[in-house]
């Protein structure tokens, strides 16, 4: 009933027949109705819709980057932008041996960004974060750049194909917290420049369509290619 990337509103009728409902819709019958303010994601023959706004809600697996907002007995309560505290226990960080609390601010102090993994999360407690793992834990000498959680999934691409294409032409290592934090890394400040604009640019036109091929067009056109 709709076309992709069209924007829709709670109870709008995205489609009929034998589809999967995605996320943030709602299926009565054979039909399936929007129930957030966004934009219809077709994946296949799953409907979603992408909130146009909304807060960071945490879920197993996601990638977060966070600040350290306190260190208690036995870990650090870490802010990741969602409407509860997050707990990195120690025990889920790669320090060794048991620590007190003078030795845990040693080790992550307040104020510090750090990258970490939900581990899990329901209702009945707050999420809990993991530091153990490839390229997690404390976080140095990169750019950060903070957009709307609801617009992660327009700066990774289908696929991948937005954000592949920005560290391609840019050079840059890019990391995609699932929370809007992102961090941009690259060999001169120039290109580092040029990706933060590009990502404030998909944040802001996201609901537009052929916005890869602009963004392209962009980046060669201020980095001189």
């Amino acid at each position: 009933m709709v076309a992709r990337r069209e924007i829709v509103t709670p109870g709008d009728l995205l489609a009929e027949g034998d589809l999967r409902p995605g996320d943030n819709v709602l299926r009565e019958g054979d039909r399936i109705y929007a129930l957030r303010v966004g934009l219809v994601d077709l994946d296949g023959n799953r409907v979603s819709v992408v909130p146009l706004k909304g807060c960071y809600f945490p879920k197993p697996g996601d990638l977060v980057i966070g600040r350290i907002v306190e260190a208690g007995l036995t870990g650090w309560e870490v802010d990741i932008l969602a409407p509860y505290p997050a707990l990195l226990p120690m025990s889920e960080t790669y320090a060794k041996g048991h620590a007190s609390k003078t030795d845990l601010s040693a080790i992550f102090s307040t104020g510090d960004l750090v990258m970490a993994k939900v581990m899990a999360f329901d209702r009945t407690r707050d999420p809990l974060l993991t530091a153990k793992g490839p390229g997690l834990g404390k976080v140095f000498g990169n750019r950060v750049v903070r957009i709307s959680p609801m617009k992660i999934p327009r700066l990774i691409g289908r696929k991948g194909s937005m954000i592949t294409m920005l560290k391609r032409e840019t050079g840059c290592r890019i990391t995609v917290g699932q929370n809007g934090v992102i961090l941009v890394s690259g060999s001169d400040e120039r290109a580092e420049r040029v990706v933060v604009e590009a990502i404030y640019k998909i944040e802001r036109e996201a609901h537009t369509q052929g916005l890869t091929d602009e963004i392209k067009e962009m980046l060669r056109k201020e980095l001189g290619r």
